[in-house]
């Protein structure tokens, strides 16, 4: 069974860095596609970034440009950063990973993003 836990939420000012990693447990040469998603009070989950069948990197609208997804098999870790954070980053961070033979999506529990001035 495979499970994700996200870690590096907290308090980020506007204009700084988050940066936040993803642990694998169980096999993570099992998932495909892995991504990053966000969800704010009220709003639906909404895509960050997120790897694609063929390799490439999707961005979601409001974060093109400022954020950047890598994927280290070695330690197991999936990592976000995202740069010059504005006021509609807030929100639980979940970190996703597709299973290569099967298409489950498995999910992390979240981390919480707060961005203050």
């Amino acid at each position: 069974q495979v499970q994700l836990v996200e870690s590096g939420g907290g308090l980020v000012q506007p204009g700084g860095s988050l940066n936040l990693s993803c642990v694998v447990s169980g096999s993570m040469f099992d998932l495909g596609r892995m991504g990053w998603y966000r969800q704010a009070p009220g709003k639906q989950r909404e895509l960050v970034a997120a790897t694609t069948n063929l390799g490439r990197t999707v961005y979601g609208d409001s974060t093109k440009g400022r954020v950047t997804i890598a994927r280290e098999n070695a330690k197991t870790t999936f990592y976000l950063r995202l740069n010059n954070l504005k006021p509609e980053d807030p929100g639980v961070y979940y970190c996703r990973g597709v299973a290569r033979f099967n298409g489950v999506a498995y999910w992390g529990q979240g981390t919480q993003v707060t961005v203050y001035s």
